[in-house]
């Protein structure tokens, strides 16, 4: 009997190759800060092989650790289950949630206008409505190799993530060969339709998605980009996120995104304000320096086409995420209305089928997927290469080694974010603060990435 190309049933489960290595397990624990503290851990009597698939089943089990307890073998757990909201202070540095900063730092003390700003009591502070209130999630993915060879990967959801990785999308990662990567993320993305398809379900996926990439890297001994076809450029340019463009001109970026501090429940009184800082930073690059502005989902489009019509003496680069992501419409009707500067979005899109619609309805000039939630790398290169028959450069939101080791790939990207991380803006430090002990750093502007790291080239800091 013939089988329908569109109707026909799904193909049997793929066995894993002849002596192929597997992943063995499969960790996620949450980052409050800077150091984990929950642990998906396989007790050593947990495993149990299965001959004739040479699949592995291990039971996952949920532990707190303290810090210095971040090592391996895992003590014996208490409680099957334990969430809790602890945290550890942290270095000067970012994560996979930026904004977890204690006060005195640039990113929670500025006033920055957010989705939130319509509401006064939430207007100051973008923490005060609990922007990071989450955390982050790491992941770790661990094969079966002589060598036991461990991937990382990490993105946004804390607690929430953690368990939906737990009690969910493990069952389709243990027992897997690695190299199986289209496979996992599609039996993780249509298991998660019925409550995902965006947000918390996605980053969990990308998160694992990510560590697996890691470890097959390291496995083989080449550097993710490798995996991915190559390099398409030697080095990335950076721009600098960052509340201080001066400063970012004199650490020689090629250009400087600055927050916009007010939205439109600020009135005519705030938009004077904004322009007045548009004006002020671009007095303090000179002509020549590339400056554009971060509206963080915080506008509609009558101000943002006011805004984009008063920056227009002052030539900014572009005018990102003015919009609420879902307002695909009012993207294609700024973008028709502002000539003079780029509309980009995309930071808080997911998957290859949100940005398929921001291309179709031609929402932008720019796309800014965030690999750590938009899918992994395993989605954002369907995301570029859908983005390339557009002829739409892709420039990723944040991401900081997991989009370098993409972007330096393909054509279409042209540069780099680097979010800058220290509290006044003045220096150049770790974009996931003290969470690897090797992160690369802008140099004079531009990133490079070794050929002798395999993974994403980072260690974990243990």
């Amino acid at each position: 009997m013939g089988i329908s190309l569109i109707l026909g049933p799904h193909p049997p489960v793929v066995p894993a190759r002849d002596g192929a290595v597997l992943i063995r397990r499969v960790r996620a624990y949450v980052s409050g800060t800077a150091f984990p503290i929950f642990l998906i851990h396989v007790p050593a009597h947990a495993h149990l092989y299965i001959p004739h698939h040479g699949f592995v089943v291990a039971v996952l089990i949920i532990s707190r650790v303290a810090p210095h307890q971040i090592i391996f073998p895992c003590p014996p757990p208490t409680k099957k289950k334990t969430f809790s909201s602890d945290s550890y202070e942290r270095e000067s540095g970012g994560g996979a949630d930026c904004h977890r900063q204690s006060s005195g730092h640039w990113i929670v003390d500025s006033t920055i206008s957010n989705p939130m700003s319509v509401y006064e009591e939430y207007r100051k502070s973008r923490t005060s409505w609990g922007i990071g209130a989450l955390g982050s999630v790491i992941v770790e993915v661990e094969l079966d190799d002589i060598r036991r060879t461990m991937g990382i990967g990490l993105s946004i959801g804390g607690d929430a993530a953690c368990y939906v990785i737990e009690e969910h999308l493990s069952r389709f990662v243990l027992g897997q060969d690695p190299s199986n990567v289209e496979l996992i993320w599609d039996q993780m993305w249509r298991s998660t339709m019925n409550y995902g398809r965006r947000g918390l379900a996605v980053q969990a996926m990308s998160a694992i998605d990510l560590a697996i990439w890691d470890a097959l890297g390291k496995h083989r001994g080449v550097p993710v980009y490798e995996l991915l076809g190559g390099k398409t450029k030697g080095r990335m340019p950076c721009y600098a996120t960052t509340c201080r463009p001066d400063l970012a001109k004199e650490m020689g970026f090629f250009g400087a995104k600055f927050p916009l501090p007010y939205g439109p429940a600020s009135g005519d009184w705030g938009m004077r304000e904004n322009i007045a800082t548009v004006k002020k930073w671009r007095e303090a690059v000179g002509p020549d320096f590339p400056i554009m502005i971060d509206c963080y989902m915080s506008l509609n489009l009558p101000y943002a086409i006011e805004l984009a019509r008063k920056c227009e003496p002052y030539d900014v680069k572009w005018i990102e995420e003015a919009l609420p992501p879902d307002d695909y419409e009012g993207y294609s009707e700024l973008k028709k209305a502002v000539s003079t500067t780029m509309i980009t979005t995309g930071e808080h899109e997911y998957t290859r089928y949100g940005f398929r619609t921001l291309l179709e309805k031609k929402c932008a000039d720019v796309l800014q997927p965030d690999i750590t939630w938009c899918g992994g790398m395993t989605e954002a290169r369907r995301i570029v290469a859908l983005a390339a028959a557009y002829d739409i450069p892709i420039i990723p939101h944040g991401s900081s080694i997991y989009s370098y080791h993409l972007q330096i790939c393909f054509p279409n990207c042209p540069m780099a974010e680097f979010l800058v991380m220290s509290p006044k803006a003045d220096s150049i430090v770790s974009f996931f603060g003290n969470l690897f002990t090797d992160e690369p750093l802008p140099k004079d502007g531009y990133v490079e990435l070794a050929h002798d790291r395999p993974g994403f080239g980072v260690t974990l800091n243990r």
